[in-house]
């Protein structure tokens, strides 16, 4: 490839731009790929990168930290902003000796729940003035997105300082109605754990942590909510039920009871979404919504983890949402196959039944 690293990302960043990619995916010794609508493409009219093209692309990606830690840790995250109207999320790492880059692309649109497709009700928890509300979900299913609108909902609706803490800073916040600081890790602040005990001492009202990834990261996250916070972070888990049992069980034994009564008082909800492919296009998200009523409460005391998604099930004239349901009234809806709609599903019985 004789052309400069700048200069094929250009031509690579017009085509996602072109194509409505969601990702790019960069490797020395293969062609590009794309990811549209959940489909990888490959580009096989565009040059293949060598050793040194992806060298130049890592050097343009990372601060001068960054460069240093890709050489001792093998692996970045960093945030590239193109031409001031394109911004992406990207993973360079090592792999079989090769250098890899994946490159999320971040809407500059910061879209409504609407827009999105997702329901009305996730508004009324970014009204809260305290609490704990997690968005969880396997990777690029859409986490991010849907807590930059609830962000967003806060910044155009409240007069609140808000904080995010992200690895990388993905959507950028203009200040509307609310002031907004965002910290990035390794950038201007070493770790999520110690950001987050920072906001007890930067009169933050609400919180957004971009993943929780240890339990002292989670332990400070649901004090914070005891204590006044509005806090909105991810985690990498499928259901609503299962990320309970992921908290929990992220901490010793001998912690766990007081970690159940924490979560148990503070929790608001959980959201747990999928995208799946659009039969017009494109993708929909179908989705899982917990609401922390007294019945909740309750279970997560008791250690009856295991009963709560019959209560999701059964508590829809609450506002919660099974996914199963979610699913069906796509299908109903001529949205999604029913193919599909297995293939996503946590509980292919009780699909089967209901279709």
């Amino acid at each position: 490839m004789s052309t400069s690293a700048e200069t094929f990302l250009n031509g690579l960043v017009d085509i996602v731009l072109k194509e409505g990619a969601s990702d790019l995916h960069l490797s020395e010794g293969r062609v590009p790929v794309i990811r549209v609508a959940g489909f990888l493409i490959p580009l096989v009219k565009m040059a293949v990168p060598t050793r040194t093209d992806m060298e130049a692309l890592v050097n343009l990606f990372s601060t001068e930290v960054q460069k240093k830690e890709f050489l001792t840790q093998k692996e970045i995250n960093f945030a590239y902003s193109h031409k001031g109207n394109s911004r992406f999320r990207g993973n360079a790492f090592i792999e079989l000796g090769k250098i890899s880059i994946a490159l999320r692309l971040i809407p500059a649109h910061i879209r409504t729940f609407a827009e999105l497709n997702l329901p009305p009700i996730l508004e009324s928890f970014a009204k809260r003035q305290q609490g704990f509300f997690l968005v969880v979900g396997p990777a690029g299913q859409g986490k991010s997105t849907t807590l930059a609108t609830m962000i967003d909902v806060i910044n155009s609706e409240r007069l609140e300082h808000i904080i995010t803490i992200e690895d990388p800073i993905e959507y950028i916040f203009e200040p509307k109605k609310s002031m907004i600081d965002q910290r990035e890790v390794k950038t201007d602040t070493p770790d999520f754990h110690t950001a987050l005990w920072g906001v007890f001492r930067q009169d933050a009202d609400v919180v957004m942590i971009g993943e929780m990834r240890e339990p002292e990261t989670i332990a400070t996250a649901v004090t914070a909510a005891e204590t006044g916070h509005l806090i909105l972070s991810t985690l990498h888990t499928n259901t609503a039920s299962q990320t309970v049992n992921r908290i929990i069980d992220s901490f010793p034994a001998d912690s766990q009871d007081q970690i159940r009564v924490q979560l148990s008082g503070s929790l608001l909800g959980i959201f747990s979404q999928r995208l799946i492919p659009r039969i017009s296009g494109g993708l929909i998200p179908a989705y899982e919504l917990l609401i922390n009523n007294n019945a909740v409460a309750n279970l997560i005391r008791e250690k009856r983890i295991h009963e709560i998604d019959a209560v999701i099930e059964t508590s829809s004239e609450e506002g919660m949402i099974d996914l199963n349901r979610s699913l069906v009234g796509l299908v109903k809806a001529g949205e999604i196959t029913a193919e599909n709609a297995f293939l996503f599903t946590t509980n292919p019985r009780s699909l089967e039944r209901m279709i």
